[in-house]
């Protein structure tokens, strides 16, 4: 008796490793729709697109351009899921409202049911919420700052550090309640 009460004690987990497992799995769902890719990308081209301190009207544009990129970018990437084949093959594709659309390779579709990949409401939340995570980074960013508010007085420059601050931690917060069942190019596969 005493055994089988050492296993099964040890098979439960303790409240701390529960609220462990919790934390990282919302911390993954979270690295998932963030958008580290574009902000990385965005950061290098930043500073050439501002022109550091001398942002003219063209380099307005230019970064203006970077930003309706990024942001459509964050949008669309929100969309891509990946599944993984019996064999192990790795499938990438864009959900639709039929299902996963596969991008790369051909798939038998009728021995194969991909519906369950179906567009969903939360997948334009998502998609939206990541895109307003990637403005409001970008909003911190000091060359973007420089270039569209040089001027700025102290109490805009107090929203300006605060309210994407805080726009950011309401949507992360949103994600980790309402994580995504969509594994993006790059994350780890579905099966």
């Amino acid at each position: 008796m005493g055994d089988a009460e050492a296993l099964q004690k040890d098979n439960k987990k303790s409240s701390a490793e529960v609220i462990a497992d919790k934390a990282l799995s919302s911390g993954a769902n979270l690295i998932k729709l963030l958008p580290t890719t574009t902000v990385l990308a965005f950061q290098l081209l930043s500073p050439s697109f501002t022109n550091g301190d001398h942002c003219y009207t063209a380099n307005r544009y230019l970064t203006s351009f970077l930003l309706g990129l990024c942001g459509i970018s964050c949008f669309v990437a929100s969309f891509t899921d990946s599944y993984l084949s019996a064999d192990g093959t790795l499938y990438y594709g864009f959900a639709t409202t039929t299902g996963l659309w596969i991008l790369n390779g051909r798939i038998d579709k009728t021995t194969l049911d991909l519906s369950s990949y179906k567009l969903r409401f939360i997948d334009f939340v998502h998609a939206s919420l990541s895109m307003a995570v990637f403005g409001c980074l970008s909003l911190m960013d000091k060359n973007v700052v420089n270039c569209y508010y040089e001027n700025a007085q102290d109490n805009a420059e107090q929203l300006l550090k605060n309210v994407p601050l805080g726009m950011g931690f309401a949507c992360s917060l949103f994600f980790v309640i309402f994580p995504t069942v969509r594994h993006g190019i790059g994350y780890p596969a579905g099966g």
